[in-house]
Order: structure tokens, then sequence, then C-alpha cells
């Protein structure tokens, strides 16, 4: 391991907006903030929005400064990418911004129901083998997970270079009747709200050199199981 990886791994433990649960304990109670997270956390009320596979954050960070009358949370398994959003965070001394270092299967043991508004899935990991379709971050497996701690008029966002996954998702959101609010399989082409191409991740940036089209899905679950 890097020297400059376990430096971030040290500087993650000083930061107050980052947490690092472990599994087992997760899954013997759930999280100590579940269901307190504007109570005890941000201490107001205003909506909790999560970026799942958030990387380096730029979406949790970028969202949180253009919307400060929103609460975002940033969550991803990589210590050393999950550093770069929780340093910015802190620097901008943004309040409305946490971070948690886990896997995003555990969402239902960091959250209960009715407590996030909207999800951001920024560029997630296609699982483009069939053989690994449970794992994609729009399979029914996660939606459901999602379902259990959405706000019934809630948004889920999906953003990809991915042809595969965008036309996977939009075969799911027909399948099982579910509402599709808005697609387009090239933003850059269309005039989509700002927040879709002011904010750019580390992987779109790479994206858009190569010549890809970056897609986007904005739709809502119904209320029955996937």
């Amino acid at each position: 391991m890097g020297k400059n990886k376990l430096a971030r791994f040290e500087e993650n433990l000083t930061f107050p907006n980052l947490f690092q649960p472990r599994c087992q304990d997760l899954r013997a109670g759930g999280f100590v903030l579940k269901g307190k997270w504007n109570d005890a956390f941000f201490m107001n009320d205003h909506p909790i929005i999560l970026e799942l596979g958030c990387g380096k954050g730029e979406y949790t960070v970028g969202l949180a400064q253009k919307y400060p009358e929103n609460n975002y949370i940033g969550i991803d398994i990589k210590g050393a990418r999950i550093w770069r959003g929780c340093k910015t965070s802190n620097e901008k001394q943004l309040r409305n911004v946490a971070f948690i270092r886990t896997k995003t299967e555990l969402i239902e043991d960091l959250f209960q129901a009715g407590e996030i508004r909207e999800i951001w899935l920024s560029f997630p990991d296609p699982q483009p083998k069939k053989s690994k379709a449970r794992k994609r971050m729009t399979s029914p497996l996660f939606l459901n997970r999602y379902r259990n701690i959405l706000t019934p008029d809630h948004l889920i966002h999906l953003k990809t270079d991915n042809d595969k996954l965008f036309h996977y998702t939009m075969d799911i959101i027909r399948e099982e009747k579910h509402t599709l609010i808005y697609a387009t399989e090239d933003i850059y082409k269309h005039d989509p709200p700002e927040e879709l191409t002011s904010i750019q991740t580390h992987y779109e940036k790479l994206f858009l050199q190569e010549g890809l089209r970056i897609k986007y899905l904005k739709f809502r679950l119904n209320q029955g199981k996937c």
C-alpha cells in the first residue's frame, strides 16, 4: 500500500463528517444515526440526498454548494477516494455534507424508512456480465433497498456513459411500471438542468475526453415490490 494512501486513511480519522462503521456492527444493530440524521448530525429538517458510489464526492460536494437548503451524504467503500470529498467539504466549511465509508448494499442499516428524499447514481459500475445483473445499482434488488429508505415523493437520478446500463434501467422502469420523469442519451445535446452539466465527476471528464455520450435518467419508484 502506498504512503499516499496510508496518509489519506490517517487523515480520514480526523474528519468530523466522515463515518466508517464496521459492516458487522451495522448488521447487528443498525447505525447509531439511523433515523436521527437531521436531529443529531445536520441539526435541521432539510431533505437528505444520497450519492451512492460517490467516489471522490464531486456530486455530493457540488450539489451541497449549489443547494444549501438540502443535506447531502456520499457513500463509497474506497477510503482513499472518499478522502477527497471529505477534505474539500471541510476546507469549504460545508455544514450540509457527510460521507460514509461502507458498502452501498447496507443502506437499510444506515437510514430508516422515509429518511431519504433523493438518490444520485453517478457513473456506477455497469456490471456488464449477465451473471452480475443483481449487482447493478438499478437492479430490482437495489431498487427495493432504495424504496425502503425513500420518501413517497422521492427521485432517483442515474448518470452513465454505458449504453447497456442505460437501456437495462429503461427496461426495468418499463417492466416494473416505475415513473420515468426524464431521459436523454446525451445530456450535452439537449438543455437539461444545470446540475447535470456544471458538475462533472472524475470519470465523466475521462469519458468526455474519449468522446462518449453521457446519458441520464430521472425516475420514481412505484409503491409495490419489484
